[in-house]
Parts: C-alpha cells; structure tokens; sequence
C-alpha cells in the first residue's frame, strides 16, 4: 500500500534500524521503545492485522524466534514479552500487521509496567548493529 508506513519501511523507502529480514519478514527497532531493545517484525506483504489473514503468522515464526533469542543474547535480556495490537481500539495505531518484541529484565519483570517506556535514549543504528551480531 502506497501510504502505509510499514510498507515504506519493508521497501526501505524510509529509513530504519533494522535488526532481521528474510523472505517474509523485516525486524526493526521500535523509535518509541517501551524498553532498551523493543522490536518490531512486520510481513513483507501488506496484511491489515494478525486476525485479517492467519497465514500471516506462519510468515513471522522463523523471525519471531530469530530476534527473541538476538535480544536475549544481544541485551541480556532474562525475558521477552510478543504482543500484537489488532484493531484501533486494542492500541494498534499502523494498520500493517505487526508483533512487539520487547526484551524484559529482571529490574523491570513483568507486564505491569509495560506502559512506563523506560528505554535509554541511544543510537538506534548502533542498537541494531548490536543485535544483529
């Protein structure tokens, strides 16, 4: 879709620190992380939300597992919430489906003060380059 943010970013239209791409899924860092590492993975093709088409989280398995197990051996990080927002009314505010990978730490356990964004202001790119390896 022409005007969908996501879809700019999967065609690298706008810029973005990614951290995964394969053949069905591009991974980049959220710019208003909840904490230091939140990612997000999005499909390659363009699927309003995770209950619009359920094939659509076959495409995302492989990268799912991938950027967990990067953010756990990148960052540290002891756990890894993977949430998903489907609708205007559950939060989702790009209509481009997409997970939230966001790395937990012991400091921060939990889901109760998720909504508290206490990731560090850091380069992204540097961030990303990190994670990637």
């Amino acid at each position: 879709m022409s005007d969908c943010l996501f879809c700019k970013i999967v065609a690298g239209e706008i810029p973005s620190s990614q951290v995964f791409a394969d053949e069905t899924a591009v991974g980049f860092l959220d710019i208003e992380p909840l904490h230091r590492g939140h990612t997000l993975l999005v499909p390659r093709r363009h699927v309003a939300d995770g209950l619009t088409d359920p094939s659509v989280w076959d495409e995302l398995a492989v990268g799912l597992v991938s950027v967990g197990q990067r953010l756990r051996a990148a960052l540290g990080a002891t756990g890894i919430n993977i949430l998903s927002n489907a609708g205007a009314d559950a939060g989702q505010s790009v209509f481009h489906f997409h997970v939230h990978l966001i790395p937990r730490y012991p400091d921060h356990p939990g889901m109760a003060d998720l909504m508290t964004r206490d990731a560090r202001a850091e380069d992204l790119s540097q961030l990303a380059a990190l994670i990637r390896g």
